[in-house]
């Protein structure tokens, strides 16, 4: 599950830090790839992967009306026959002075080899200076029977929130902190489903031998695994 927080500014826990180089830029348009490799994919503060690495990239389009669209792939493990995630996004961003910012998008979140997992987020976010914020809505979702659900009630998912948060600084030496925090209110509670979570990153870059981070991630709720998480994650441009 990739926040593409990047280009909807809500995966601030997905955090891959994937850098782009261009491809295409003629006129108003422009083509872009990214690839990463982390040591282990943290979405929202819960892993992907098992605590384990992942390695990720994706395409993107932009137009200089402010559009954009995009997919990103990663390699995922929840225990089961799961084997990647496949998303697929587009969005509109712009500023409306210096200091402000806005950004709207459509994420569909696949996993083709698995059954029952699929969803889609409509997000909003609003930058000002070092400061962003906002919220992703849950439209459509796919989920296996739940313990204690009955399988109609649970095949099809909507009206999750998700808020945001995070700050951004450059720091000496080309460094740069973000800190990062969110809480999710699901629509479907049994059991104390909701959580909190925040983090950190630190990130270098580090010329053609791209860019180097380390992270922290943290849940804050017992009925997840609530143990940090600290991983690391390197870049290149191609």
């Amino acid at each position: 599950m990739n926040n593409a927080s990047t280009r909807i500014a809500f995966a601030l826990g997905t955090l891959s830090l994937a850098v782009s180089s261009t491809l295409l830029a003629e006129g108003p348009h422009s083509v872009t790839a990214n690839i990463g490799v982390v040591s282990d994919y943290v979405w929202r503060g819960q892993t992907q992967t098992d605590g384990q690495a992942a390695v990720q990239g994706g395409l993107d389009y932009g137009h200089e009306s402010g559009f954009y669209a995009g997919t990103w792939v990663s390699n995922v493990d929840f225990g089961d026959s799961t084997d990647y995630e496949l998303d697929l996004y587009l969005g509109f961003g712009g500023s409306l002075s210096d200091d402000l910012s806005y950004d709207l998008g459509l994420v569909y979140y696949a996993y083709p080899d698995a059954r029952d997992t699929d969803f889609a987020e409509l997000s909003a976010s609003a930058s000002w200076k070092w400061l962003t914020a906002g919220l992703s809505y849950t439209l459509y979702g796919q989920a296996d029977e739940a313990d204690g659900v009955d399988n109609s009630e649970a095949l099809f998912i909507e009206g999750d929130f998700y808020y945001f948060a995070s700050l951004d600084f450059a720091l000496p030496m080309d460094l740069a902190l973000s800190l990062r925090g969110g809480y999710y209110d699901f629509d479907y509670n049994e059991g104390g489903n909701d959580y909190a979570h925040w983090g950190a990153t630190i990130s270098r870059e580090a010329g053609e031998f791209g860019t180097f981070s380390l992270n922290y991630d943290q849940v804050g709720r017992d009925t997840y695994d609530d143990d940090p998480t600290v991983w690391v994650g390197w870049t290149k441009e191609f």
